[in-house]
């Protein structure tokens, strides 16, 4: 009877411990797939940034040709942006695109028929809006990558994280210049 119960003991011990297991491996996997959904997300909110950039240049270049300087670094900055790979490649190279976002505007607030313009007006219309999507996504990428990383760190998930692979994810993040308002000087 001791032998039945030391095996049926161990049974169960063996049972409870791959449970344990595989219900924490299963959800390192969810919350990894949750930072990807999340990053895809900031992706695509970016793919339609880089989509309004180059239309906003040839709106402003109509206007203010002698700004030509800005409006390369503009063009160079999305180029680099949309070149750049990983969390953060891509959050060194969208800080430096919203940088030279703000002086095209700098560069627009000294050009009064350009501020009237409708199509100028609208791209600006949507490039905020963009931006404000944008900083949504980045909201749910960094919340879905702080759950992870915590999953990652805690005792006893992180042995199991360990063993398998799993990884903390960077937080993908703006400097804090580029929340700063645009000072504009004539």
């Amino acid at each position: 009877m001791d032998l039945t119960l030391v095996v049926v003991s161990a049974l169960i011990i063996v049972l409870a411990g791959t449970a344990f297991l595989a219900l924490t491996y299963n959800r390192l996997v969810t919350l990894r797939n949750r930072c990807e959904n999340a990053w895809a997300q900031i992706d695509v909110q970016l793919k339609r940034r880089y989509d309004l950039v180059p239309n906003l240049v040839a709106t402003v270049k109509g206007y203010a040709a002698h700004e030509r300087e800005t409006l390369e670094q503009v063009t160079a900055a999305r180029a680099a942006a949309m070149d750049a790979t990983g969390v953060e490649g891509r959050t060194v190279a969208e800080n430096h695109l919203t940088a030279t976002l703000r002086s095209l505007f700098a560069v627009a607030e000294a050009y009064p028929d350009l501020k009237a313009n409708a199509s100028f007006l609208a791209l600006q219309s949507q490039l905020v809006d963009t931006e404000g999507k944008i900083a949504y996504a980045r909201q749910f990428f960094n919340d879905a990558v702080m759950t992870l990383n915590m999953a990652v760190q805690q005792f006893p998930a992180n042995l199991i994280a360990g063993a398998f692979g799993f990884e903390e994810r960077t937080y993908f993040e703006i400097e804090a210049s580029a929340s700063e308002p645009v000072t504009v000087t004539l």
